[in-house]
């Protein structure tokens, strides 16, 4: 019961524009958010068709339910995988079962369809063949692709090898392959499942959609730099750029929510992340000329948007058009804010802006309004054969989105100071690098999730915790990790893995 009446009240939270639905669910502590989003998600794509069903045959009337409540227990008892609760919502569902089935074949009949995915608008559905994948980013801090590859395997997975284009992205069943742009990245098929599977507990794997990982990957950090995650929960992206960092130097990560920092802190510790320092903080108010901050040289920026990239968010324009109107232009002026904030930083030499959002206001325009208000940055063109562009004339930008990249919707710009050399020279493009076919030795620690999206979800992982040690939340609500040299990956004869992973490994023999 709890999970309905916890799936009603975010659908009623997101229909009142209360907040996104990612961070509503994720907000929420249910016990399991994996099944809370999957519901809330679908009855949200069902809704005109379950509303209507509810209209048509007076359910709320005859069972006292509230619209939302009812949605999500219809959505469950007709389209779903069967109700999952018992006692009088059970009985009052199950009076009213043969109605409800009775008027869900009549709308059938009459749109001319089979499918009940077929009653939706061709906007919502999604086409035939373009589920996507499941991806996932091999966390470098713990072990490397080649092994994790190998233990894979050894688990009873096919692998198909390097993917050349998208096509090779469409799997089956137990097949993967190494993704064709981002070396750390594996793809599998859409439905396959990692939360109970060891390598994602341990920590040696992140459930991070491809488009997700583009601005860690894009803004690069070498090992000993400085680097700010400005809007940093739920973790993926802190993460990865810690294994980028490979642990060295400082990670500065700010969230104004102090529960979803606090279940960040978690995501990092079993991710092997050591280098971070997580702030309870308005980024808007951290001083860029501080001793603390003026030497931080990258910064990764990605705000609060109207998530409309997100397959499972449904982006209709409502009623108020106005209202709707107003709701992006004022996302779009505080995104400005924190990008001109961001730009501010003395050393600053390169910044990532990203959204999960499909609307020009919230990308290109504010991309514009920015560089002509700071013309000592640039924009750096971003990987040549990314399929998938900015709108014009911001083609050095890039766009991701569920026909083009198999993937979330998504905007990525990667902004440069003109007096800095880096690197690389000023304004060469940034390519992906060519993934390397030899191990190599783990780094020495980093990590962080969407959940899809919220696709990580934070599951302790007891032999990193024992090793694990934590300060307090100093005054200002900051706080730092460490953790021991003992993260030791399977570099392992094929048949069984390394000595430090074999205690713990279900597959090795003890």
């Amino acid at each position: 019961m709890a999970l309905y009446l916890k799936a009603a009240e975010i659908l009623e939270k997101a229909e009142r524009k209360q907040g996104a639905l990612k961070t509503l669910v994720y907000d929420s502590k249910f016990g399991n958010i994996k099944q809370l989003f999957a519901l809330v998600c679908e009855t949200q794509k069902f809704s005109p068709i379950l509303q209507e069903l509810i209209e048509s045959t007076k359910l709320l009337k005859q069972t006292k339910l509230r619209l939302h409540l009812a949605m999500v227990l219809v959505y469950d008892l007709l389209i779903g995988q069967g109700l999952k609760c018992g006692g009088s919502w059970k009985v009052t569902m199950m009076k009213h079962r043969s109605r409800l089935q009775a008027e869900l074949a009549r709308m059938k009949v009459k749109q001319k369809v089979s499918k009940n995915e077929d009653l939706l608008p061709a906007s919502v559905q999604r086409p035939a063949g373009d589920h996507l994948p499941r991806y996932v980013r091999v966390n470098t801090l713990k072990t490397t692709v080649e092994d994790a590859v190998d233990y894979l395997k050894r688990d009873g997975f096919s692998y198909q090898g390097q993917a050349s284009r998208l096509d090779d992205l469409t799997l089956k069943g137990r097949e993967f392959v190494r993704d064709l742009h981002l070396p750390e990245l594996l793809v599998f098929s859409p439905k396959t499942d990692f939360h109970d599977h060891f390598l994602y507990k341990a920590g040696h794997i992140i459930l991070q959609d491809k488009a997700s990982c583009l601005p860690a990957y894009f803004l690069n950090p070498p090992p000993g730099s400085r680097v700010i995650d400005a809007c940093a929960a739920p973790g993926n992206k802190t993460s990865h750029l810690a294994a980028l960092m490979k642990n060295k130097g400082k990670l500065f990560a700010f969230d104004l929510d102090a529960k979803r920092l606090t279940t960040m802190s978690t995501l990092l510790l079993r991710a092997g992340v050591t280098c971070q320092q997580l702030a309870n903080q308005d980024f808007l108010k951290v001083d860029p000329d501080s001793a603390q901050y003026k030497d931080v040289e990258y910064i990764l920026l990605d705000p609060s948007c109207s998530g409309s990239g997100m397959v499972c968010i449904r982006d209709d324009t409502s009623a108020d058009q106005e209202k709707d109107r107003a709701r992006l232009a004022s996302l779009a002026s505080f995104q400005l804010k924190c990008l001109n904030h961001g730009l501010r930083f003395p050393s600053l030499k390169r910044l990532v802006y990203s959204t999960c959002s499909i609307h020009s206001q919230e990308n290109e325009e504010v991309v514009t309004a920015c560089l002509q208000q700071n013309p000592g940055f640039r924009l750096v063109p971003l990987l040549a054969q990314w399929p998938e562009r900015g709108l014009e004339p911001l083609t050095k930008c890039l766009r991701a989105s569920t026909t083009k990249t198999r993937t979330h919707g998504f905007f990525v710009a990667l902004l440069e100071k003109h007096s800095e050399a880096g690197s690389t020279k000023q304004g060469q493009p940034v390519q992906m690098s060519e993934p390397e076919t030899t191990a190599h030795a783990p780094p020495a620690c980093e990590e962080t999730p969407e959940a899809s999206e919220m696709e990580d979800k934070p599951t302790p992982a007891a032999d990193e915790l024992r090793c694990f040690v934590k300060s307090q939340f100093g005054s200002a609500g900051v706080y730092s990790s460490t953790t021991c040299s003992k993260r030791k990956t399977f570099r392992s004869p094929p048949a069984a893995c390394s000595p430090a992973l074999a205690a713990t490994c279900p597959r090795c023999p003890k």
